[in-house]
């Protein structure tokens, strides 16, 4: 694992822009506990990445403000629950996959190295990734590299890409989990799942059908099972602010749908945070795992795109 610390990030900081960075498109600057975060920027919009687990903490198209919700009570800090941003799970999505790993994987408490940046008039962009080393074996005995490439451009591009460097399979589930912000959450709802199969997680009960648009307005943990095809399109509607944030993915055989409610207490949330965002979550083979061999590689990846004055007929 890659560590930095409050007596070197400066210096880090530096080498990063003078190697990686571009005025105005690509800055380095100090972060959360010590780490790095990078800004990408161009006419299209803007987004911010902590290095600290290549969560996206912020992105703000050209004329529309901030998309991501990211909670104002806590700090980003490693190895604690943050409940916003664009957190990174990998190598499983959840918990059920594997009891010997954390909750959505160790990908989002890893420092990612940066690998390439590029800019050009439509494309700002960053490469990051992380690979196995000996911690990373005490937990999880496999070698691999996870590649993580988030660029601006008309969207905001998110790709995941996992290569088995071990000599032998492995098994391993993953997901990308976006906290989009809403005005209110009982007046939005999601189009794009009508006539999908889903999983009940708050009751436990699967094989449900859903029919429609997709109401906010109650306490959601659904995973819902995604028709075959090569790209999936859903999107969040916000009445209140006028808006619809829309996601195309591929690669993720299901889509999650997350709000925690007013019941359940996080320590980083306060007590109304709840209503300020909801989760669509392209997710790849929960709860089971997907093999992947020797040498073999598996792209999981989601590009979101926010529009103004959505009205609520479709």
């Amino acid at each position: 694992m890659i560590w930095y610390n409050i007596y070197t990030m400066k210096e880090d900081i530096d080498r990063l822009n003078v190697r990686y960075g571009a005025p105005g498109r690509i800055v380095f600057r100090p972060g959360f506990a010590g780490y790095p975060n990078v800004v990408l920027a161009n006419k299209y919009g803007s987004a911010e990445i902590a290095l600290l687990g290549a969560n996206v903490l912020d992105y703000r198209p050209t004329g529309v403000g901030p998309v991501i919700f990211r909670p104002a009570k806590r700090d980003y800090n490693r190895g604690e629950s943050f409940h916003g941003g664009v957190p990174v799970c990998w190598p499983q999505f959840g918990k059920k996959f594997s009891k010997d790993l954390p909750q959505h994987g160790f990908a989002r408490m890893m420092v990612f190295e940066v690998r390439s940046t590029e800019y050009s008039e439509e494309k700002t962009e960053i490469v990051l990734g992380i690979s196995s080393d000996d911690e990373t074996r005490k937990i999880w005995p496999y070698d691999f590299d996870l590649e993580y490439t988030v660029s601006v451009t008309m969207k905001l591009n998110l790709t995941l890409n996992t290569r088995n460097d071990s000599k032998k399979p492995f098994s391993f589930s993953c997901g990308l989990h976006p906290y989009l912000r809403l005005r209110e959450r009982n007046d939005a709802y999601v189009r794009g799942l009508d006539g999908l199969v889903y999983f009940d997680c708050l009751s436990g009960t699967p094989d449900l059908k859903h029919t429609g648009d997709f109401a906010l307005n109650r306490d959601v943990d659904h995973v819902f099972a995604m028709k075959s095809e090569i790209k999936h399109e859903y999107a969040l509607i916000d009445p209140g602010a006028e808006r619809a944030t829309a996601i195309v993915s591929t690669g993720n055989d299901s889509a999650v749908v997350w709000n925690p409610g007013p019941e359940l207490r996080l320590p980083d949330l306060e007590k109304d945070d709840w209503r300020k965002f909801a989760c669509v979550e392209p997710v790849s083979d929960w709860p089971g795992g997907r093999e992947l061999k020797s040498g073999e590689s598996y792209v999981l990846s989601a590009s979101i795109q926010c529009t103004l004055k959505q009205s609520n007929e479709g």
